[in-house]
């Protein structure tokens, strides 16, 4: 794995600026990853902190950032905001990959959706973190128009024992999907990626290489 170095950079929004950090590889492959938080923490959550540095150690630029408020509308703006920016840096990129945790995963949909829809050849794919497919123990009520819309390719990564994301149900739902989808199931854990007789490490490592992993599939 190479070395990478952080930038810490204002991204305009509106009349205000959203705080962000690019992780930088020594020697940057053309693809690039944008990730978000759910609807609590910030850019500097530990597993966002995790996968960016993974992702770019192995020569990805990753641009985290921070967005906060639960109105997903709102949330979905900012992020449009993220991807303008990384599309209009000096970076000499093919295309990128949206990425979220639990409502920045929804966010990230919500994009992903609408530049399948204006046919953008720049999103490549959505990873989707802890989809919070529907409220705890509110399973009539599902969070998957956007999905069902995609085009892209879209990786889940959730926990078996998530209780905002039920496994037969999410199973359902990709099989209603447009787009070509992969889900793995991070055994045991709950929508916070604890799980029982796990470290964080261990957790985080198996998320990371499952995201690595499919990337590569997707660029391939």
């Amino acid at each position: 794995m190479g070395d990478c170095t952080e930038a810490v950079v204002k991204i305009p929004f509106g009349n205000k600026y959203l705080d962000a950090i690019l992780s930088i590889p020594g020697k940057i492959l053309p693809y690039s990853v944008i990730l978000t938080h759910g609807a609590s923490g910030d850019m500097n959550f530990s597993h966002l902190k995790s996968l960016a540095n993974y992702l770019a150690s192995h020569g990805l630029l990753c641009l985290r950032f921070t967005c906060k408020g639960l109105n997903l509308a709102y949330r979905t703006r900012a992020y449009t905001a993220v991807l303008e920016y990384l599309r209009s840096s000096g970076y000499k990129l093919s295309g990128v990959f949206l990425a979220g945790r639990s409502m920045g995963s929804r966010a990230a949909a919500s994009v992903t959706r609408h530049a399948d829809q204006g046919n953008d050849s720049f999103v490549l794919g959505l990873i989707c973190l802890s989809y919070p497919l529907h409220r705890p123990k509110l399973q009539s009520e599902l969070r998957d128009e956007d999905l069902c819309l995609i085009k892209s390719p879209v990786l889940f990564v959730s926990g078996g024992a998530d209780e905002m994301c039920d496994k037969t149900l999410l199973e359902e739902v990709a099989i209603k999907m447009k787009a070509p989808q992969k889900i793995h199931w991070i055994e045991n854990a709950n929508h916070s990626m604890a799980a029982k007789g796990r470290t964080t490490e261990d957790v985080l490592l198996e998320i990371n290489m499952q995201v690595l992993s499919w990337i590569k599939e997707v660029i391939s």
